[in-house]
């Protein structure tokens, strides 16, 4: 459990850190953790940990902006605590078959789904979108004109969730590859 609040607290505070770096926008290990989560982690409490990061950072993210003059649609919000929840089947059923062509579609997935979900949330309830084809091509690539360009914290997205989701396999596969040689070897000792 120590580590899970560790993991949390990096987290929601990497989520933070990016409002004072535009650049990290987007740029989060949240849906790594979540996906990753399911796909190592046999016990379902640890699942709960980017899921509290989540909405803990969006409460504080929700009163920086409301000091900006600016506030959150809490629906905007579930929509995106739901994406993070729709990582859970996607990474159980890596889980079931895991290799690293099955955690790679699992991660192009969960980015697309955040991607299309979030920008679809935005066309749908932001009144600056029109509610056509075009206002909803427009949240999807461009965005605002007030803003940076959708697609450009898509890019984010799917760095961060690549980055952290190789990062994430790749230290529970070392990890098991290690615990599987102390075990040989404390099995040649004891005969």
């Amino acid at each position: 459990m120590p580590v899970a609040l560790i993991v949390l607290v990096l987290a929601a505070g990497w989520r933070i850190a990016a409002i004072h770096f535009p650049a990290l926008a987007n740029v989060t290990p949240l849906m790594a953790l979540v996906l990753c989560g399911a796909v190592y982690f046999p016990a379902r409490r640890l699942w709960i940990a980017p899921l509290a990061a989540l909405v803990l950072s969006d409460l504080y993210l929700d009163h920086h902006y409301a000091a900006a003059g600016d506030t959150w649609a809490w629906t905007s919000a579930l929509v995106r605590t739901l994406c993070f929840v729709a990582a859970v089947p996607i990474g159980l059923a890596v889980s079931r078959r895991r290799n690293w062509g099955s955690l790679l579609t699992a991660t192009l997935t969960g980015s697309v789904l955040f991607y299309l979900a979030t920008n679809t949330d935005a066309w749908l309830r932001d009144p600056a979108y029109a509610r056509t084809a075009a206002g909803w091509w427009q949240a999807l690539t461009v965005g605002r004109p007030e803003f940076p360009p959708t697609l450009l914290f898509f890019r984010n997205t799917l760095v961060g969730d690549l980055v952290f989701t190789g990062l994430f396999a790749a230290a529970m596969e070392f990890a098991a590859r290690r615990a599987r040689r102390a075990d040989a070897l404390e099995g040649v000792s004891r005969a």
